[in-house]
């Protein structure tokens, strides 16, 4: 039987993982615009700063527990291991390039006095998303992967995979909405989560999706 810390740590991702789903979802954002129209310009900006308190508790518990190691990267092993957590680091960076940074935080739509539910962001390709539709849980899985293993890290990284997945799924059924077949076309020739070296979108096929007629109503 999984002692209480274990049931505390996996109980605390769950609540994390559906409070985050729940507070990122059409519907919810929808009741808050029909309720209090007025809040909903400081909604994203606010949907940060909750998610980022909430995660304080599941993180919290596993990087406190010293409990002992499943595995330790060693030797030629932990080099590589470094390398490529290293390498998803300054990927990150390097995207944030590519991103619309005062949208994606809120700070946009609280300047603009902005209430709409939807996503303000248009359909773009930044050169990660020709390789995989969602480069930030690509490098996050790899960092969680790449770390040593004592059994709440391990639960952790097994818990963020999930929600990864499930969340991702969640996430495409709003950019569906927003951008239609485009996406769908996007969607057939990229993979989710990690990249495959035979499944690409090459320049032309990038062109083709930036000229499509419906880009400009997305």
């Amino acid at each position: 039987m999984p002692d209480s810390h274990t049931l505390l740590l996996i109980s605390s991702w769950l609540v994390y993982f559906i409070l985050h789903s729940l507070l990122a979802s059409i519907r919810v954002k929808q009741y808050v615009a029909s309720r209090w129209p007025r809040a909903m310009p400081g909604y994203r900006l606010a949907f940060n700063v909750v998610a980022v308190l909430l995660l304080a508790v599941p993180l919290g518990l596993t990087l406190t527990a010293s409990g002992p190691w499943i595995w330790r990267w060693s030797g030629l092993a932990a080099a590589v291991a470094f390398v490529l957590a290293a390498a998803a680091v300054l990927g990150f960076l390097w995207s944030l390039k590519f991103y619309d940074g005062s949208e994606f935080l809120g700070l946009r739509q609280l300047r603009e006095h902005n209430s709409s539910v939807d996503d303000q962001e248009q359909f773009r390709l930044s050169p990660l998303h020709r390789w995989v539709r969602h480069p930030w849980y690509f490098f996050a899985l790899v960092i969680i992967w790449t770390r040593d293993m004592n059994a709440e890290m391990l639960i952790t990284a097994i818990m963020m995979t999930l929600y990864f997945v499930i969340g991702s799924r969640l996430e495409e059924r709003k950019l569906l909405r927003y951008h239609g077949e485009i996406y769908q076309r996007y969607r057939r020739r990229v993979p989710g989560l990690v990249p495959l070296p035979w499944k690409y979108l090459r320049d032309s096929e990038v062109q083709t999706l930036a000229d499509d007629p419906q880009h400009g109503d997305s």
